[in-house]
């Protein structure tokens, strides 16, 4: 597993338990880059936390819209944190191609959710990403 793909599981790892906690991600993240019990935090996690956090509204915004018959608060929160992430790389990340966050969304579904998951994150941020140049225009 690559650098980026194990900063991106590690990313999906915070935004997830900070979901379940109730917590900001940004402030559980600074909890484990300052804490010496755990294993130094790359900077693309960094990124990625602090960017989601910083667009989370809009992402759940378009997730709600994306995502035909489910809401948000019914989808499993392992599958939430990793469609934030995955839509935050595809519309904010410029460095990522739309495909590489497409993909590396669906290995984290994979590994991390349910058998339905990889097919339902697919679906959401396909259809998201058949509108990512104007979205991206407007943001």
């Amino acid at each position: 597993m690559g650098a980026r793909s194990k900063a991106r599981k590690r990313a999906v790892d915070v935004l997830y338990e900070a979901d379940l906690r109730g917590m900001d991600a940004v402030t559980l993240l600074a909890e484990r880059v300052g804490s010496p019990d755990v294993a130094p935090v790359n900077d693309y996690t960094i990124t990625l936390v602090e960017g989601v956090t910083a667009h989370r509204q809009r992402i759940d915004d378009l997730i709600a819209e994306h995502a035909e018959g489910w809401t948000l608060q019914r989808m499993p929160a392992v599958d939430r944190a990793v469609l934030r992430l995955g839509l935050y790389e595809l519309l904010w990340a410029t460095d990522v191609p739309d495909a590489v966050a497409i993909d590396e969304a669906i290995e984290l579904a994979k590994g991390l959710s349910t058998d339905d998951s990889p097919k339902f994150v697919n679906g959401v941020l396909g259809r998201i990403a058949t509108i990512a140049d104007q979205l991206r225009a407007v943001l």
